[in-house]
């Protein structure tokens, strides 16, 4: 009787045992799962991350959505707008998988948020220099043209937003970002930062915010007083006097 007793209770915990594992064998293999199936989405961001884009049209919407930053390569400028080469970041693990992309094509980049002023483009040409490297943040994209936020890299490490700069130097004024909802919170984030800059510039009196100095505008009153005024009397007199002639 205290063999057969023995029996069951080794019966039992090796039973209980055998549940424990089971049990966690499958908590093991639903990580196992997890962690295939996030790889696998990993992975499959990585190969778009290293694709290079030769057509607006060409990226996809979540990248436009999720405000991703892409690299290029500067290669004009016209007017407002930049014309780009995309240089994809390269990462050796998913080289060989990546897509070969054999027909040319570039992006055309604008000034998301800014209106540059004739000054403004001329200072572009002198700060951007041909075969630059910049980074360009997707806002919107209209037809087959992208509104970005463009960055220069600073030391390395840190990137000027020539968005920013040229509302700084009142190079510009804010407008409307086309494609952003107003009650959205991207939108609020984006114009802060533009709007911010253009009101530093206004009360710097910059660019276009330039104000005459206190002294011009004595000076015109001054001249405009002894100078002109006589004059327009004058010619008041003599008209009055051809006239009862």
């Amino acid at each position: 009787m205290a063999e057969s007793g023995r029996e069951l209770a080794d019966n039992n915990l090796i039973s209980k045992v055998s549940q424990l594992a089971d049990n966690h064998l499958t908590v093991v293999r639903n990580i196992s799962t997890g962690l295939a199936i996030a790889g696998v989405i990993l992975f499959a961001r990585s190969i778009r991350l290293t694709t290079k884009f030769t057509n607006a049209k060409d990226i996809p919407s979540e990248f436009i959505k999720k405000n991703v930053k892409l690299r290029g390569k500067l290669l004009s400028i016209t007017g407002d707008r930049l014309e780009v080469e995309h240089v994809p970041i390269s990462l050796p693990i998913v080289a060989s998988f990546q897509r070969k992309c054999h027909s040319q094509g570039t992006l055309f980049i604008r000034f998301a948020g800014v209106e540059m002023t004739p000054s403004g483009k001329i200072w572009l040409q002198d700060r951007l220099q041909p075969s630059q490297m910049l980074w360009f943040q997707l806002l919107n994209r209209e037809d087959s043209v992208l509104d970005c936020f463009i960055l220069l890299d600073r030391l390395g490490f840190f990137r000027d937003c020539l968005n920013v700069e040229i509302l700084r130097q009142g190079l510009g004024t804010t407008v409307d970002i086309p494609g952003l909802q107003h009650d959205s919170s991207h939108y609020w984030k984006f114009y802060k930062r533009l709007l911010q800059a253009e009101v530093e510039a206004q009360k710097k009196g910059k660019g276009l915010w330039k104000q005459e100095s206190w002294l011009s505008i004595t000076s015109h009153r001054f001249f405009s007083t002894i100078f002109i005024q006589p004059v327009k009397r004058l010619i008041k007199l003599i008209t009055y006097f051809w006239e009862k002639k």
